[in-house]
């Protein structure tokens, strides 16, 4: 219960370098929110709304990513928070965590193998969904069995794709912004817009505007967690690790920051386009819209292909850290033991396995609608990993505790987050609040189904129930501070010399 077994046959192999690393971390945050979800933010909650909503979950990953960071750098386990709720928590909510986090990215694989159909639909609307999944399931599965670093090596190509096609979005919205790309400056009148009908920018609908996108927000971060799994095949954790982490912030004030100035600057909150972007909608997108004003005829076609990459890039990430997770479970006994094998590359070829057959659920969504089938998903997987941050947090706010505790100096520490204990306790209120409040129009009078509710709230009860279940099986109990494990015994850490 709780012990790690290792034999040389299940050892992961440090793959991932520094290049590599970096380009995960920046690529985990950059979705489909920031294809879409922005231009509904800006229409619901104006430019500032919209602004302040994704500034402020912005901090609120950022504390979270500091302390993960301070625990990945001085105690690169596999498994990483799951591994880590075992430590400093209580065996049981690790196991809660380690299942919860598993099954939250393996349902994402399967959304985006849903999404991957519907973009493609944009060239080839005749093809059924569940070609276009088998087709993403069969190149995903081939990355992540060769090798860590065939996966981290698509992940860099991906990502930077993602990265050059918001760099070029930026440059192009500020040359329109100052007049230098149509011809006459834009000036920031849908800053100060009215729209007559009692709402007027920046700030659009109030509070109650400005919650829901913040929750949406939160949505569209998902993802950044990634770096800390990644931590235990990356080579050099201790340098590359810290590194990796302090470029979350930046790029999330850079990417959405950024791209909601420029999109809210150039588009008036007030057209209806915004509200129409989705999935199934690229044209709707607030960078096609812009790009589109500024002269870029073949402009949904060309970002239809780039959200395709990012689609993928989500796919393979998601693929990538449920395995690994499934390994890491195995190895601590709660999961089978046959998932802890790898191969002679340090590939746990039995978790990707598992974690792709869940993925291909995606096959079977013309069943209940495709639509459907990815916002089932989507949902499930969005809610699955709000929990999984607050976990981190409550970790690193008793890893902080248990340090100081056994008689260690802070200096000691090998990278050290900032703000503790404000940070964790702000991110720990913060998610609380997203996690149950993200989806209160479900009680909307006259909009309420059961199938809504099930969907958006049902899922929150997995990890108590999980929690628990095990406490009361194995009679487990919250670690003690003195108690807490510090070490880094040789059979945890995975085989340097590959």
């Amino acid at each position: 219960m709780g012990t790690e077994k290792h034999g040389e046959d299940t050892k992961l192999h440090r793959g991932i370098g520094p290049r590599q690393l970096s380009m995960i971390a920046i690529g985990g945050a950059i979705g489909t929110g920031l294809w879409f979800a922005s231009g509904s933010a800006i229409s619901s909650a104006g430019p500032g709304g919209a602004m302040v909503a994704f500034g402020l979950m912005g901090l609120i990953v950022f504390f979270m990513m500091t302390s993960l960071g301070e625990m990945a750098t001085q105690l690169p386990l596999v498994g990483s928070f799951e591994a880590y709720a075992n430590r400093f928590i209580d065996p049981a909510f690790g196991f809660a965590v380690g299942w919860n986090y598993w099954f939250s990215w393996s349902i994402t694989v399967a959304a985006e193998f849903v999404a991957a159909g519907l973009i493609v639909k944009f060239w080839l609307p005749n093809v059924p969904v569940t070609v276009v999944a088998m087709i993403s399931f069969t190149l995903l599965m081939i990355l992540n069995l060769i090798s860590a670093k065939s996966f981290a090596e698509a992940e860099y190509w991906f990502a930077g794709i993602k990265v050059v096609t918001i760099a070029i979005f930026l440059i192009v919205g500020v040359l329109m912004i100052v007049g230098i790309m149509n011809g006459h400056s834009m000036g920031f009148q849908n800053w100060i817009l009215d729209a007559g009908d009692g709402r007027k920018a920046p700030f659009v609908g109030g509070f109650a505007a400005m919650m829901m996108v913040f929750l949406v927000a939160g949505f569209s971060f998902q993802g950044t967690e990634i770096v800390g799994l990644a931590a235990a095949e990356a080579k050099n954790p201790e340098k590359n690790v810290p590194k990796a982490i302090k470029s979350v912030f930046w790029r999330i004030l850079l990417f959405y920051i950024g791209s909601i100035f420029v999109v809210g600057t150039l588009v008036s909150f007030t057209d209806p386009q915004l509200l129409g972007g989705g999935i199934d909608n690229i044209a709707a997108s607030p960078m096609v819209i812009v790009f589109k004003n500024a002269g870029f005829a073949a402009a949904a076609s060309v970002l239809n292909a780039v959200i395709l990459t990012s689609v993928l890039s989500c796919g393979n990430s998601g693929l990538y850290t449920s395995s690994r997770m499934l390994h890491a479970m195995a190895l601590r006994g709660n999961a089978p033991k046959f998932f802890s094998k790898v191969n002679r590359k340090g590939v746990p070829v039995y978790a990707v396995w598992a974690t792709g057959l869940i993925g291909a659920l995606a096959f079977f969504a013309s069943m209940i609608g495709e639509g459907k089938a990815y916002y089932i998903f989507y949902n499930a997987s969005g809610l699955s990993g709000f929990m999984i941050w607050l976990g981190i947090a409550i970790c690193h706010y008793r890893f902080r505790k248990a340090w100081v505790k056994q008689g260690h100096s802070l200096d000691e520490l090998k990278y050290k987050a900032l703000f503790y204990p404000f940070a964790p306790i702000f991110a720990m209120i913060s998610i609380t609040i997203v996690i149950f409040g993200a989806n209160v129009w479900v009680f909307e009078e006259g909009a309420f189904t059961w199938f809504d509710f099930i969907t958006n709230y049902c899922l929150i009860v997995i990890i108590p129930g999980l929690y628990f279940g095990y406490k009361w099986k194995h009679k487990t109990k919250i670690v003690p501070l003195e108690e807490c494990d510090f070490t880094l015994p040789k059979e945890e850490t995975v085989d340097n010399s590959k």
